[in-house]
């Protein structure tokens, strides 16, 4: 019996099924994304979606989805789903009889005598997907209709019938292929059997995506319908449908996807496994390069993400150190600016730091470590001092003033009208944090396998943080740490970037400053689904993450809570109260199990609301979310196992 799985009653009623998204990638930046039904609602759903170099390495929909229909006896049953507003045509999630997810989805249908089952699985660092169609019962043989509804767009726009679209197919071995457009891969659609193609070329035109309705974006397109592929199909036999853009040896269709499906040890059998596939999921190799997708389905890299899931999608996941370092090595070979420069992003190269040290404690060796990282770590120390920064002033008492007017230089980077919605210009808590942090870690590492000049360097530097970091942020009123400092004093809103201030390994607060931040987060900020981005009590409070782009950008760091920042959370408390706070530790980790059946099946979302139930949004599928669980659980299991 599978462990995500759906049955009829669930997924008949819309209103429940349409919410749940499953998600299959290929690990090289094209994956499968639709609802539990097979009924697109966002403008990023598509059954083969890949990126394309041409276009600058964006995501594009090839084929966005499938309608089969069985026909008996000269009746039709349809078993497509799409929507047109209020109205779906066909309406085949009412055969839907049970649906699982495993490596690969399963949806199977009751039809009459039939029972007919459809799986989809997207090969491992290949632009193919496979579908299998299998009659398991029946009382007399039947046809298979297959109608492809193709895009070939960008996911982030959507389509409409224009006479520029090439609606011509290539015959070519059991299938037919289509172009579109110029630039665009060619979509390969072939079966394993011989096959009547029956070309009856079309648009359907306003395909709806409710998601993109309620979001208030533009939400409905025109889908080109080439034709449709019919085959016979008895008791007990399988059907192989390869959607690729390659063509394909259709006569090994069945023998390949066999293959696929038992090779891999990749089963969604338990919360753990979960979490372990969901991570592999976003690392993402093209060529010889291994990057991080930040979010699925319409992130990409982001390199302050990056370094934050880096160590909890490969060390703490299945101890994959080669990954871990060679997401590293090449952000550092193709990012240079971001590291060494001047960026949006200044804290990016501080949570490098942190990663280094989160491999150390993982058991790398920190000689090699630094022998290999140090000198690239010294150039960015240096970069905070020597004006190569713009974004970036190191003051004389020791802290970091970060400013670029119009623009949000913290992870808290929304913005409306093209303005940010917190920019917090000045003394960041969490930058200045971790600033401190890097400067002990750099000079402890280089005293102990380096040539010692970095205490020279650095040491007083470090000292002034450590003096001037407390009477800086600290509030009296609050009882916790400013979340940032301007020219105007202290920003007191109670916020959970003070917890990054408790949780790296060198805190420049002392340990009874540390237990208050916690007390504070504990009483305004802590909820069942991470921490909230701004306490209740603040005005601007929004305990709902819904509604238009405007009304969503104000909740998202002004209450929304983020699964991510129990990582540093719960780091914080075990280092205060060790043993004695894993049970509590595992409870706030283990209630997402919950959720693994809403939203992303099988997944982690990026965040949800701040107000309770505490309904999920965003990515379905969120890097940070699922690396810093898995990091929490791997905090909790060694603390407990120690003596």
């Amino acid at each position: 019996m599978a462990y995500l799985k759906f049955n009829k009653e669930e997924l008949v009623n819309l209103e429940y099924s349409l919410e749940r998204e499953i998600l299959l990638t290929n690990r090289a930046g094209g994956y499968v994304n639709t609802t539990i039904v097979g009924c697109n609602t966002r403008k990023y759903h598509g059954l083969l979606v890949v990126p394309i170099r041409r276009f600058g390495g964006e995501k594009h929909i090839l084929l966005s989805t499938l309608h089969e229909s069985l026909i008996q006896h000269e009746k039709i049953f349809n078993l497509g789903i799409s929507s047109y507003g209020e109205v779906y045509e066909p309406r085949g999630h009412k055969y839907i009889a049970d649906f699982e997810m495993d490596y690969a989805s399963t949806i199977v249908y009751r039809v009459g005598d039939m029972l007919f089952s459809k799986t989809i699985m997207f090969v491992p660092e290949s632009e193919e997907v496979l579908i299998k169609y299998t009659l398991r019962e029946t009382h007399s043989s039947a046809v298979l209709r297959i109608k492809p509804f193709l895009a070939f767009r960008n996911i982030h726009s959507l389509t409409s019938a224009n006479i520029g679209a090439n609606t011509k197919y290539e015959e070519i071995d059991n299938g037919v292929a289509f172009k579109m457009y110029d630039g665009f891969p060619p979509l390969n659609l072939q079966l394993n059997k011989k096959n009547d193609w029956v070309a009856s070329p079309d648009w359907y035109y306003n395909v709806v995506y409710k998601e993109e309705s309620r979001r208030g974006f533009a939400d409905r397109e025109d889908l080109f319908v080439p034709g449709y592929f019919e085959v016979p199909i008895k008791k007990g036999e399988s059907i192989i449908l390869s959607a690729s853009t390659a063509p394909v040896n259709s006569r090994m269709l069945k023998a390949h996807f066999d293959k696929e499906i038992v090779k891999t040890d990749d089963k969604r059998s338990s919360y753990d496994a979960c979490l372990e596939l969901a991570a592999k999921q976003f690392l993402i190799k093209q060529g010889d390069r291994t990057g991080i997708c930040a979010g699925y389905t319409w992130e990409y890299e982001d390199l302050r993400s990056s370094m934050i899931a880096v160590a909890g999608l490969t060390l703490y996941n299945d101890g994959d150190a080669k990954s871990f370092e060679k997401v590293i090595d090449d952000a550092l070979e193709t990012k240079k600016e971001a590291f060494f420069g001047s960026s949006d992003e200044p804290d990016v190269p501080l949570w490098l730091f942190k990663a280094l040290q989160q491999y150390i404690d993982f058991g790398a060796d920190p000689k090699a470590v630094w022998e290999k990282y140090g000198k690239a770590l010294k150039d960015m120390l240096a970069s905070y001092k020597d004006g190569r920064k713009d974004e970036i002033t190191l003051h004389e008492n020791g802290l970091l003033w970060s400013r670029k007017d119009g623009t949000a230089l913290s992870w808290m980077n929304t913005y409306i009208e093209g303005k940010p919605v917190a920019e917090r210009a000045g003394y960041q808590v969490e930058v200045n944090a971790l600033w401190y942090n890097a400067l002990r870690f750099a000079i402890e590492m280089d005293k102990k396998y380096g040539d010692g000049s970095l205490e020279k360097e650095w040491g007083d530097t470090a000292d002034k943080i450590k003096a001037n970091f407390y009477p800086v942020f600290w509030s009296d009123e609050r009882q916790h740490l400013a979340d940032y400092v301007d020219e105007s004093g202290k920003n007191i809103y109670t916020r959970p970037n003070q917890l990054i201030a408790c949780a790296v390994q060198y805190s420049p607060i002392e340990e009874e400053a540390r237990m208050k931040v916690l007390k504070a987060v504990d009483r305004e900020l802590l909820t069942t689904r991470g921490i909230r981005t701004l306490s209740p009590k603040n005005p601007l409070y929004k305990g709902i993450y819904d509604g238009n782009q405007r009304s969503r950008d104000l909740a998202h760091h002004n209450g929304s809570c983020f699964p991510w920042l129990l990582g540093p959370y719960i780091e914080a408390r075990l280092k205060l109260e060790g043993k004695s706070f894993v049970s509590q530790g595992k409870k706030l980790i283990g209630a997402f199990e919950e959720d693994l059946n809403i939203h992303g099946v099988g997944s982690v979302a990026e965040l949800y609301d701040g107000n309770p139930a505490h309904r999920p949004h965003g990515c379905i599928s969120s890097s940070v979310s699922v690396a810093e669980i898995i990091r929490a659980k791997y905090m909790l299991n060694k603390k407990n196992s120690r003596k």
